[in-house]
């Protein structure tokens, strides 16, 4: 484990008490006193701050399109990106058996302890230290920003089929295989009214779906009959 002063320099802060950041970097496995209150704290912090960045970047953006990509950059993925980015890992207080399992690699623990760590700056600098902190670590995601506007296959798959008055795809699991901290998952997208079956894969269930709701959309896109959807590329 690592020294808590070497996060306090990868985030860019200096807490006056110390105590929260321990607390932050705590999981419940480990200790009665865990980072969830404060996880619930820098959500809300780090949902503000994202939500004025985007608004101060582009006037021309709709209230729709704020809201998307505003979901894009809070979601698991990016703090998650962000957590490796910081190596939060090295400094998480978990229990035997948490660890055992794959806990210090598991993206939702990680995008926790990013949370919970954004709450800790807030109570003990304020919401300005927050947001400095905050945009700071995601300086490379801003600046990738336009790669990242368009809208995930899911969505894009969904508003199509609601479009034209059809029922959404349905997702499931078929199969996830190797060790807890390396699992490969496999789901199923599955478009009844086209009877369209596509597979994808990922390191999580949700980057899975992801692939298996862009091949369903290939597929789609090649159906003669989908000339005549509304929202499909032509």
């Amino acid at each position: 484990m690592l020294e808590l002063k070497e996060l306090e320099k990868r985030i860019g802060y200096q807490f006056r008490n110390q105590a929260l950041l321990r607390r932050a970097t705590t999981h419940r496995s480990f200790s009665a006193d865990h980072n969830e209150r404060l996880e619930f704290l820098g959500d809300s912090v780090l949902g503000c701050t994202i939500g004025y960045e985007l608004f101060k970047m582009d006037s021309h953006f709709s209230e729709g399109q704020l809201s998307r990509v505003r979901s894009n950059l809070v979601r698991e993925e990016a703090l998650d990106e962000i957590a490796a980015d910081v190596g939060v890992s090295d400094f998480l207080l978990m229990g035997e058996g948490e660890v055992k399992t794959g806990g210090r690699t598991r993206p939702s623990i990680l995008a926790d302890a990013m949370e919970a760590i954004f709450g800790a700056v807030f109570l003990d600098g304020g919401f300005a230290e927050a947001q400095r902190v905050i945009l700071g670590l995601y300086r490379k995601i801003l600046a990738d920003l336009p790669e990242r506007m368009g809208k995930d296959p899911k969505t894009q798959l969904q508003e199509v089929l609601q479009a034209n008055h059809l029922p959404v795809p349905a997702y499931r699991v078929v199969s996830c295989v190797g060790k807890p901290n390396a699992q490969t998952f496999v789901s199923e997208c599955f478009i009844e009214h086209f009877g369209i079956r596509t597979d994808g894969t990922g390191s999580n269930r949700r980057t899975a779906e992801q692939n298996a709701a862009a091949a369903a959309l290939r597929v789609l896109n090649e159906r003669p009959e989908a000339k005549k959807l509304k929202g499909v590329a032509k």
